[in-house]
């Protein structure tokens, strides 16, 4: 059975984790009172988006280089396009959410200071016209990508227990995982 490289395999399940971890602070933090720990929450959620966008990058170059196990032939064509495409959108949204985020901030008059240590630089100047469109679309990117992140899990695990063909062992961290990194 073919299975994703080490690197990809440890980079999928420490996005997934930060992801999962910018999501929950993200639900929790937009509904406290304004207070010292709400700007906390919310510098957190910022630092996990950067974090995220890092991340996916260097996942997405190690994914052009390495590239990915193709699918198994008991797979319909339709599965494999629909997988395809969930993955591309999956891609698109690791990008898309975090830098929606990061343009929010930024027109709403609030810096990215990565770590409590720099600023990271402004891509757009406060603007009070953006700022509700782009938190808006930072809101919808992020149900949607909610959505296709529970289309993925509900694909591995169809694949797991009813089709029994392997895809998610190709990228379950296991010690028997032999290939390069």
């Amino acid at each position: 059975m073919q299975r994703y490289p080490t690197i990809s395999i440890v980079m999928h399940w420490l996005i997934a984790i930060l992801i999962i971890a910018a999501f929950i602070l993200g639900s929790c933090m937009t509904d406290l009172r304004i207070s010292p720990t709400k700007l906390k929450l919310y510098s957190w959620h910022k630092w996990l988006g950067v974090t995220i966008l890092g991340f996916v990058a260097l996942r997405l170059l190690v994914r052009l280089i390495k590239g990915a196990p193709s699918y198994p032939d008991s797979m319909q064509v339709w599965e494999k396009q629909a997988a395809n495409a969930a993955h591309i959108g999956l891609y698109f949204l690791m990008f898309a959410v975090p830098l929606s985020g990061y343009l929010y901030s930024y027109a709403a008059g609030f810096p990215v200071v990565y770590l409590g240590l720099f600023e990271l630089p402004a891509l757009i100047e406060p603007n009070p016209e953006w700022k509700d469109s782009l938190k808006e679309a930072h809101e919808i990117l992020t149900k949607c990508m909610f959505a296709i992140v529970l289309l993925h899990i509900g694909a591995a695990l169809k694949h797991q227990f009813i089709n029994k063909d392997g895809v998610l062992q190709r990228m379950l961290p296991t010690k028997s995982n032999k290939e390069s990194t």
